[in-house]
């Protein structure tokens, strides 16, 4: 019940949103579990979007409205909701920022940067002036404590499981400084050890092998069935249909086992690192790795 008494709809236009949705939902006289009846989402995932906490997917939205009788009150209202700027982030990102602090377990593709969430500062800063060379100095500092901002995602204890594919060209592409390249680098194998995340290196050596396009993630929930997301430079694609997101997910599976194995991989980013350290001439690498 205590919960029931922090809604502030003025707080926000999801929690207004929110708690329009429970409004409806308690003057129906239908419990979490009575409104869920008939689609695949949880008690929770619902108790999560009345407090703001959560965005609806749109196909949730016209569930409610079939249920509620609302007359697409929360389909046309949704995409507002999704609209609503997180500081420092891209809009099209706002609903996988909500969805990724309640996955059990996130699994990503870099074809040629590091994931956000393990960027530091000047990796970060190069990135950003690269999609926006015209930005002032303020918003690229919000892009930048934005993105820093979630890097809980690997380093706290209760984030989600991580499993990281990396193309090789992404440690070898110098886009910063060696020194702070090295940093970079070094970053990913202390977070790896701290046995939340697990990265693998796709080689250069590497012919053709699935997902060679854009960055992508998958995430998986306990009361809601997994997503994926893919990003270009400026757009963002959220894909929930389950039997297109299946079928995405057995490819990351081959580009996995494509992959090096993940003792071998932080031994070459680890290797890597050293060689920035050292100021030695990054070239087209031995395809003999470490054993």
């Amino acid at each position: 019940m205590a919960r029931r008494k922090d809604i502030d709809g003025s707080m926000s236009v999801p929690t207004f949103y929110g708690k329009e949705l429970r409004w409806k939902r308690e003057a129906a006289g239908l419990s979490l579990e009575g409104l869920l009846e008939g689609s695949f989402y949880g008690k929770s995932y619902l108790s999560d979007i009345e407090h703001g906490e959560r965005r609806m997917p749109m196909d949730l939205a016209r569930h409610v409205d079939r249920v509620l009788g609302t007359d697409k009150y929360f389909e046309r209202n949704c995409e507002d909701v999704r609209k609503a700027r997180r500081g420092g982030h891209a809009e099209y990102f706002s609903n996988v920022l909500d969805m990724e602090e309640h996955a059990t377990e996130i699994e990503e593709w870099g074809p040629a940067l590091i994931p956000g969430p393990l960027q530091l500062a000047p990796y970060i800063r190069a990135v950003v002036l690269q999609a926006h060379p015209q930005e002032s100095e303020e918003a690229v500092t919000a892009k930048i404590e934005a993105r820093r901002a979630r890097a809980w995602r690997y380093e706290d204890r209760v984030a989600p499981e991580n499993w990281i594919v990396l193309h090789e060209s992404a440690l070898r592409q110098p886009i910063i400084p060696p020194d702070a390249m090295a940093e970079q680098l070094a970053h990913i194998v202390e977070v790896a050890c701290r046995r939340r995340s697990v990265p693998q290196i796709l080689p250069l050596s590497s012919r053709a092998y699935p997902f060679m396009m854009g960055s992508t993630s998958f995430l998986t929930f306990a009361d809601a069935p997994p997503i994926m997301y893919t990003e270009g430079m400026y757009s963002g694609q959220l894909i929930d249909d389950p039997s297109l997101v299946s079928q995405y997910a057995k490819a990351y599976g081959r580009l996995k086992a494509a992959a090096l194995p993940p003792e071998q991989s932080l031994r070459l980013i680890e290797r890597t690192a050293e060689e920035y350290r050292n100021g030695k001439q990054l070239e087209r690498p031995n395809p003999q790795y470490l054993a």
